[in-house]
């Protein structure tokens, strides 16, 4: 087990954002005023993935030597992520959001809190999500955008980049986020599956809560469906991409074949259910199961589902 560590050196926090001027103007000042509860050196990030560096003039206008800019014009999330590892070489903590969210009051110093005390290489935290019309009874019914809760200190395996403090010392310095999954999703979930496969211990802290906010275009079942196809299709992806090449590899394909077909008859089951019974909670959740399930069998067989695709 880790020993306890003391915060000693700068802490960056890492905003990653790509055209959305609107949610960055929100996200900067909430995610700034946190680095002034916590002590020592520390400053605010913002990673421009925009070929244009839309971003530029709004990060640099503000003045603040405590808010940082740097553009990386290689398209995809990965390719960003690795930008904040580069930019952060100095650095003894990172933490990741993302622009779309704001932290609930205590975030910053709850999440090194929990670092300090558990000595962890890497520390999640709670992502809830507010919106910005209220969800229809189908999509509540659903939870589709629900995420884990668990109690802190409780040990993970994997984790997202929405809210993520890594202690650099801990990262090896060959692993990266792989950049032919920038476009994809699922390029944060292969990174900390490999940092936990390299020894590195990695926590959950349930009081660093940071604000999802759902704009009110992803609030259709379009979306909610590709997303948990998309899903589906990262968490195979992912077990392959660990997977040695030959029988190995071979079985995981084989397991997630299984695994996401066993997913679309359940799904189907419970679509039938609802028809049969009226209930919308069957339906919803029985076609999110099927998207995911379709998601899982597309990676098996070599499908990509590239959610980030740009124009």
């Amino acid at each position: 087990m880790p020993e306890p560590r003391a915060v000693t050196g700068p802490v960056v926090v890492a905003m990653l954002t790509y055209r959305r001027p609107e949610d960055l103007a929100r996200a900067v000042p909430t995610f700034r005023a946190e680095l002034d509860t916590v002590p020592g050196e520390s400053w605010l990030l913002v990673v421009d993935n925009d070929p244009d560096a839309s971003a530029r003039e709004a990060v640099t206008a503000l003045g603040d030597p405590r808010v940082r800019y740097e553009h990386e014009p290689r398209p995809g999330i990965a390719a960003g992520r690795n930008r904040a590892l580069d930019a952060s070489h100095d650095a003894d903590l990172l933490v990741f959001v993302d622009d779309d969210e704001h932290p609930c009051p205590g975030w910053l110093s709850n999440l090194l809190a929990t670092y300090e005390r558990t000595g962890a290489g890497a520390v999640a935290g709670a992502v809830v999500s507010e919106y910005d019309t209220e969800p229809d009874a189908w999509m509540a019914a659903g939870r589709f955008f629900d995420r884990r809760r668990l109690p802190t200190g409780t040990p993970i395996d994997m984790a997202a980049t929405n809210n993520l403090l890594l202690d650099l010392s801990q990262v090896p310095g060959d692993l990266r986020f792989d950049e032919e999954w920038g476009l994809t999703g699922g390029s944060d979930s292969l990174f900390t599956r490999m940092l936990h496969l390299r020894g590195v211990s990695m926590v959950w802290c349930d009081e660093a809560v940071v604000v999802d906010r759902v704009p009110t275009s992803r609030l259709t079942r379009e979306w909610v469906l590709r997303r948990a196809r998309r899903t589906g299709n990262s968490t195979v992806r992912v077990a392959l991409a660990l997977a040695p090449a030959g029988p190995r590899r071979w079985a995981v394909r084989a397991e997630g074949l299984a695994r996401g077909a066993v997913r679309m008859v359940g799904g189907v089951a419970r679509i039938l259910l609802g028809r049969a019974s009226g209930s919308i909670v069957h339906d919803a959740r029985g076609r999110r199961t099927l998207a995911r399930g379709r998601g899982m069998v597309g990676a098996a067989v070599g499908s990509v589902v590239a959610e980030y695709a740009r124009t």
